[in-house]
């Protein structure tokens, strides 16, 4: 198999995995209920599970959400060995899609952001690393979740353009685009002052 149809079949198998939302599992072992029907969003992500059903909850789901791009990542990369590290990001792409655009659910998905932290960590560990320390510094800075979600892919995107991974930088742009268009709704509400903020911090603080 060439490395085109390693990458398309890395970015499907990213997919399959990208539909099983954590959040709907917790969601009904706790409340009985779906994911889609808990807090004012209905979103199905750690951020609407901490804040409506606790924190172990929250963590529990954001646990399950980079599982399954691990699992993605590391099972892509086995079966196409040869093609190299590389189809892990392209396993996270797709699992970023399925996770933000699940079939089951009519394409109403989560907003990825836990999904694209693990796929730029599980690709390039360090580069990755800077760039979720990078969004959630703004977080800490802002308390605005929908802010630091795309500064994650944005400063991932950056750092491989200047490590010269073209390729891994393009998908870092893909990603960008898909946090920016998750988040674009409440980023364009926070100067209408409609956008909630999140104390992290303070929230931390509280449970550890």
């Amino acid at each position: 198999m060439g490395m085109m149809e390693a990458k398309i079949f890395s970015v499907l198998i990213g997919y399959v995995f990208g539909n099983f939302l954590t959040a709907e599992i917790v969601a009904h072992r706790i409340a009985g209920k779906s994911a889609a029907d808990i807090g004012d969003t209905g979103n199905p992500g750690m951020a609407n599970i901490m804040e409506n059903l606790g924190f172990v909850p929250g963590i529990l789901t954001l646990t399950g959400d980079l599982g399954k791009v691990i699992a993605a990542g590391l099972l892509a990369f086995v079966i196409f060995r040869g093609s190299g590290w590389i189809v892990t990001l392209y396993a996270g792409l797709g699992c970023t899609l399925g996770h933000n655009y699940p079939v089951w659910r009519k394409f109403k998905g989560g907003k990825g952001v836990a999904t694209i932290s693990m796929s730029v960590v599980l690709y390039a560990f360090f580069a990755g690393l800077a760039a979720n320390i990078a969004g959630m510094i703004v977080v800490f800075v802002t308390q605005y979740l929908c802010i630091g979600g795309p500064v994650i892919p944005f400063a991932f995107t950056v750092i491989m353009f200047l490590y010269g991974d073209t390729e891994a930088a393009v998908i870092g742009i893909i990603l960008t685009c898909l946090s920016i268009f998750a988040h674009g709704g409440a980023i364009l509400m926070i100067k209408k002052g409609k956008t909630k903020k999140t104390d992290v911090l303070g929230i931390l603080r509280k449970k550890l």
